[in-house]
């Protein structure tokens, strides 16, 4: 859980709800907004449980990935308040401002805020916030009134508070909700939907029921050789382990006790996570154990949703993710779309669990994470998870989307720009090597120049940049690469690397 997370009473609650409902009205229309434009207040907070934060490299520079929405400054009737825990560099700035064609660099630069709490603590931004009344009230001048709402990554009741004492909506899905993104409440959904998705359990909140339930999942299906092991609130794949069965054994002789013994063989996904410590969290966080999903040839696409604050469901995008780790559970990366096998079927399968999510007042992005596993000439789809929030997959398709003004069309799944040419996209948050140490953003740039890795907007291909503030101390950056082909998002994802490892090679 994240501590210190204020608990509002009913009445607070209701308070909430009734600003959400703003939103339905049409001064909050994405046409009004369009138009006549309004104030944004983007929240880039990592609102979850700060100890998997800790464990992925430069997380704290995360909330950069949100910066894909400076590209709405485009609209000059839109204002944006942009919150970071630590100044962001204004060469990473300027950097997304000159995208915006046709808007003059200092027409779109006053129209941005950018606020800061200078708190490097592992906690989320908006408890940082919420510490500090008199940044809320520098926040709170600069909001219109009838004019303004809330973006966030994820919305808990840290954000519901924020939202209260701003008296600004917030677009998100309510944090009364949040059980239905959990690795439980997405199996319900599932159920509901009439998705398919792995035997397993729901909800446990000790060693000793999950062990229970492991027992119970072996014996109905006796061929297991592994299951997995889910932290009930996760991010990116760093909440699952890995948890080989026996094999002296079989399932009929199992039982908690036989498990219990073979623990230390959990295989813990996140760095430096030890099976210990992975178990030391199921009473605060919960968890689940599932079906290992087996398959010689098998594959982790995804698909993107959305949910109008009117209710209605619609598919954003499907993507092809790229795992990494130890046995390929976390997430490094993405390809757009998912492949044409399967694309089509990923967006039923979605509208299906949109909807539900939808009926319990759900609203604004939700993804769902699938197995695909080849069987003969089709492609057999397994749900896995919903993200009740934004993710991995959202700010390379928002960057797409708001660069080239183009559409995603649900009859073939593909991405048309203006011209009606389709465009696609390798992204990554994850492109980190030792010799990247000690590059500053100014670095970039020239790299950036000196080998036209930047986007162009006359050909509507090229990379652009993200985590930037990541990669002196880190070594570690983000990318989003579009091309008009794979092949040649491909090669533009190859030729950014090989340049930065040319640039940064031992003369």
């Amino acid at each position: 859980m994240i501590s210190s997370t204020p608990s509002l009473s009913p009445e607070q609650w209701e308070s909430f709800h009734q600003l959400q409902h703003q939103l339905r009205g049409p001064a909050h229309s994405e046409a009004f907004l369009d138009k006549e434009g309004g104030d944004i207040l983007v929240l880039p907070s990592f609102s979850l449980d700060q100890s998997v934060g800790e464990k992925i490299p430069g997380f704290l520079h995360y909330e950069e990935r949100l910066l894909f929405s400076l590209i709405r400054l485009r609209n000059p009737k839109t204002r944006l308040i942009y919150v970071t825990a630590q100044p962001l560099s204004p060469l990473i700035v300027e950097y997304y401002l000159q995208l915006l064609a046709g808007i003059p660099f200092s027409h779109a630069r006053e129209r941005l805020l950018l606020f800061t709490a200078y708190d490097n603590a592992y906690k989320p931004l908006t408890q940082k916030i919420l510490e500090r009344p008199r940044l809320i009230e520098r926040i709170r001048q600069a909001l219109r009134p009838g004019r303004s709402h809330i973006v966030c990554f994820n919305a808990t009741a840290l954000e519901a508070e924020l939202s209260l004492q701003l008296q600004t909506p917030l677009l998100a899905a309510s944090p009364a909700l949040a059980y239905w993104g959990s690795k439980s409440g997405s199996r319900e959904i599932f159920a509901e939907a009439g998705v398919s998705y792995p035997d397993g359990s729901f909800l446990v909140n000790s060693v000793e029921a999950l062990l229970a339930e492991t027992v119970a999942l072996w014996q109905r299906q006796p061929h297991l050789r592994r299951v997995m092991v889910k932290l009930n609130e996760g991010f990116s794949g760093e909440g699952n382990a890995i948890f080989p069965l026996p094999t002296d054994r079989t399932a009929q002789a199992a039982s908690p006790e036989l498990l219990q013994a073979y623990l230390p063989c959990l295989q813990c996904q996140a760095q430096g996570e030890t099976w210990e410590s992975f178990l030391a969290r199921i009473p605060s966080l919960g968890a689940i154990v599932e079906a290992f999903v087996e398959g010689a040839e098998k594959r982790s696409p995804s698909v993107q949703g959305y949910i109008s604050p009117q209710g209605e469901v619609s598919i954003l995008s499907t993507h092809d993710q790229i795992l990494g780790g130890p046995d390929q559970q976390i997430y490094l990366g993405c390809r757009f779309p998912a492949d044409d096998g399967y694309r089509l079927a990923l967006q039923n399968l979605g509208l299906k669990i949109g909807q539900v999510l939808a009926q319990r007042g759900a609203m604004e992005r939700f993804g769902v994470d699938f197995m695909a596993v080849r069987q003969g000439e089709t492609w057999e789809l397994t749900a896995i998870e919903i993200n009740l929030r934004k993710g991995g997959t959202t700010h390379p398709f928002m960057t797409l989307k708001l660069l080239t003004n183009g559409i995603y069309d649900p009859t073939t799944g593909l991405f048309y720009s203006q011209e009606g040419q389709p465009r696609y996209y390798l992204a990554s948050d994850n492109l980190q090597k030792p010799q990247y140490h000690g590059l500053l953003p100014d670095d970039l740039m020239d790299i950036i120049a000196t080998h036209g890795l930047h986007y162009n907007s006359t050909t509507q291909t090229g990379t652009l940049f993200h985590l930037m503030g990541a990669l002196s101390e880190f070594g570690k950056l983000g990318l989003t690469c579009i091309g008009r082909s794979p092949a040649e998002a491909e090669a533009i994802y190859q030729k950014v690397e090989h340049c930065l490892d040319q640039e940064t090679a031992d003369p």
